[in-house]
């Protein structure tokens, strides 16, 4: 049976974006054909946590709602560079726990990280959504693999918008960053477009 992730970040005991993660886990129930689901805020509560800090709380969990949790003290790491992969049959609709794929395309890339492109379209990294950097506006790809629970919230807020990216129109933009659940929007926390080792001006990028 399939297993399924929801990472959810935990901040001085306060839980992030509740709303979003539990109907992201809603709809993943309802569109295999399941009643019910799990009750993220309960199995948080249930957890006692009572520490201060940042952390990563994963629930892995099943359609029969088995789960089981992790809650992880968490860190942002910085990446050092990037590479375009093109995959234009993998999909990641659903948060599966099964990341195999996504592991052997980091592998073949021989990068920090992947930017993922599917039938010419800038999508995801292997681990969040991307945003980019034109004058002052953010903007996130229409494309994706999963639409991220902080990819939602933001567009929700109006604090990004949407754009039709391509590895071709990518020079358009000075800077991008990685958000997900973990990975709030954060002016400070940028990287150059240069940071993209294999623009498609410069080489050709990997095709997997």
């Amino acid at each position: 049976m399939s297993q399924f992730i929801e990472s959810i970040k935990i901040e001085d005991q306060k839980i992030f974006l509740l709303d979003l993660h539990q109907s992201r886990v809603n709809k993943t129930f309802e569109h295999f054909g399941e009643e019910g689901s799990i009750n993220i805020d309960e199995i948080y509560k249930n957890l006692q946590h009572d520490e201060d800090g940042l952390y990563k709380l994963r629930i892995i969990y099943d359609l029969d709602k088995k789960f089981r949790t992790q809650m992880i003290p968490y860190a942002i790491s910085e990446i050092d560079n990037f590479k375009l992969v093109e995959n234009n049959s993998y999909d990641y609709s659903f948060k599966f726990e099964d990341r195999k794929e996504l592991e052997k395309m980091k592998i073949l890339s021989k990068a920090d990280e992947i930017i993922i492109v599917k039938n010419n379209h800038i999508t995801c990294t292997s681990f969040s959504n991307l945003l980019f950097k034109k004058g002052k506006d953010w903007f996130t790809p229409t494309t994706y693999l999963l639409n991220g629970v902080q990819r939602q919230h933001l567009l929700k807020n109006k604090k990004i918008k949407e754009a039709e990216i391509t590895p071709q129109n990518l020079k358009e933009y000075s800077h991008f960053q990685i958000i997900n659940s973990m990975n709030n929007f954060d002016d400070m926390f940028i990287y150059p477009i240069s940071k993209i080792k294999n623009l498609p001006e410069d080489s050709e990028y990997l095709k997997v």
